[in-house]
């Protein structure tokens, strides 16, 4: 039940500082949007100490530690890669390009 009511209040609170960004509009835009970033970090924390939000940290935690783990190809190695992927899509246009041309002719020879 309190998680419920931590999840509202979160909500209303995000809501209310949307409405108050669009309401406010004469005033200037730093500020609304300094108010807005304030509002939706009061309310993320609000929704962080709930069930579901800590779950959802542990999620984010767990990825940022298996982000960590990859392995990222040098430069060296993603350039390779690149240049072969353009060869190989520029072989199969050559080669779509082959098999149109021929297969236009053939029916260009059969309607005649």
């Amino acid at each position: 039940m309190a998680d419920n009511i931590k999840l509202i209040v979160a909500v209303v609170l995000m809501a209310a500082a949307i409405a108050l960004f669009y309401t406010y509009s004469e005033y200037s835009t730093l500020l609304r949007v300094l108010g807005l970033l304030a509002v939706a970090g009061i309310s993320l924390f609000i929704a962080s100490k709930t069930a579901v939000g800590a779950n959802t940290l542990s999620y984010i935690r767990d990825t940022n530690i298996e982000v960590r783990k990859v392995v990222w190809p040098t430069r060296q190695e993603t350039l390779q890669t690149t240049l072969v992927v353009i060869l190989m899509v520029m072989l199969v246009a050559l080669m779509l390009w082959g098999i149109d041309s021929i297969l236009g002719w053939a029916v260009r020879a059969l309607t005649l």
